[in-house]
C-alpha cells in the first residue's frame, strides 16, 4: 500500500470507531493528521490540539523522543499493538515511550490537556535556534504575519526572514512555505529551527528563479526583505502568480519611498506602505527603541 492510499476515508473511520469504543475521549473535537504525508507537522498540531488522532508508518524511531525534546513529555499517547484497530487498547506518557519508535502503520491518539487553544502571533525570539541570524523582533514579526493574511492551505514564500518562515510554517499546517536563504550559514540556522520545531512543510532554497522554484507549489503570499534582487524576485513570482500577495519589509526610507513606483512598473496597484516602531521600557526605566521597518503590502491583479 502506497502513502498516498495508506489511510483511506474506511481506514479513518475504523480508526474513530475502535477509539470511540475503547475510551473516553469526546472524539467530536479530534483533530485529524495524516503524517504519511510528507509536508505534515506533528509537533505544532499536538502542541495546538487538546487530541490529535495521528496516523504513520512504521519507521519513525525517534519520535516521541522529539516529541518529548519539545516539552510534550506529559501527553498521553493511547494506541494497540499492530497495525489493525482492534485488540487491547494502551496508554502511556510520552515521557515513558522515548525509547522507542513506529514499527506497524497504525492509528494513535495523542492528549495534550494542555494545548493551546488560540493562534500565537510573535514567538518570543529566545525559542529560536541561535545562529548567524538576527532575528526581527517579536512584535514587528506578529504584524508581518498578521499582514500576511496567514490561513491553512496557503502556500508561502518568505526571502531572508528566517523566523517568519519557521512561524508561517507553524501556522499554516495544510501548506507549504518555501525559504529562501542565500546566505549558507543562514540556511544552517534555518535548518535546525526547522528540526527544533518537528516542521515538514518547510521547502529550503538558494536564490529565486524559475528553475529552484520548478516542482514547488505556487505560492499564494510572498514576504521578502528588499534587497538589491528585490525586482528580479518579485518579476520571477509574478510569472508563476499573476494575482500574487506582497509583503515587503525594509528600513531604508528611500526603498519604500520608491515602492509605489516599482508597484505600477510591475502592474501592481495602490501598495499600503507603514512604518513601525516599538519602544520597550528598561530596567533602568528608560526606553529602548529597536529599529522601525517600513512595511509594503500589495497585491498583484487587482
Amino acid at each position: 500500500m502506497s502513502n498516498q492510499n495508506m489511510f483511506n476515508n474506511s481506514h479513518v473511520l475504523s480508526w474513530l470507531e475502535y477509539f470511540s469504543d475503547n475510551t473516553e475521549v469526546d472524539l467530536e473535537h479530534v483533530k485529524i493528521l495524516d503524517i504519511t504525508r510528507k509536508n505534515k507537522n506533528l509537533i505544532p498540531t499536538v502542541e495546538a490540539h487538546r487530541s490529535v488522532l495521528v496516523f504513520t508508518e512504521a519507521g519513525h524511531k525517534d519520535i516521541f523522543y522529539r516529541m518529548f525534546n519539545a516539552g510534550l513529555g506529559d501527553c498521553t499517547v493511547i494506541y494497540n499493538e499492530g497495525s489493525e484497530p482492534s485488540g487491547p487498547i494502551k496508554k502511556s506518557q510520552v515521557s515513558d515511550m522515548i525509547d522507542r519508535g513506529i514499527n506497524a502503520s497504525a492509528g494513535m491518539l495523542i492528549l495534550n490537556p494542555e494545548a493551546r487553544s488560540t493562534l500565537k502571533f510573535g514567538m518570543d525570539n529566545r525559542v529560536f535556534a541561535s545562529g548567524s541570524v538576527r532575528y526581527v523582533g517579536s512584535e514587528i514579526r506578529a504584524i508581518i504575519l498578521s499582514k500576511m493574511q496567514i490561513n491553512e492551505g496557503k502556500n508561502i514564500c518568505v526571502i531572508s526572514g528566517e523566523s517568519i518562515a519557521v512561524e508561517a510554517a507553524i501556522l499554516d499546517g495544510e501548506g507549504t512555505v518555501i525559504a529562501v536563504e542565500y546566505n549558507a550559514n543562514d540556511r544552517n540556522t534555518l535548518e535546525d529551527n526547522v528540526t527544533r520545531f518537528g516542521l515538514n512543510n518547510v521547502d529550503i532554497i538558494d536564490h529565486v528563479d524559475e528553475e529552484t522554484m520548478k516542482g514547488l507549489p505556487i505560492p499564494d503570499v510572498t514576504m521578502l526583505v528588499a534587497s538589491a534582487s528585490m525586482e528580479q524576485e518579485m518579476k520571477c513570482l509574478l510569472k508563476l502568480n499573476p494575482e500574487m500577495e506582497f509583503v515587503i519589509y525594509t528600513l531604508d526610507f528611500v526603498v519604500a519611498a520608491s515602492m509605489p513606483a516599482l508597484c505600477k512598473e510591475l502592474g501592481i496597484r495602490d501598495p499600503e506602505i507603514i512604518q513601525v516602531s516599538v519602544s520597550k521600557l528598561t530596567s533602568k526605566h528608560t526606553y529602548q527603541t529597536q529599529p522601525a521597518p517600513w512595511l509594503i503590502s500589495c497585491k498583484a491583479g487587482e
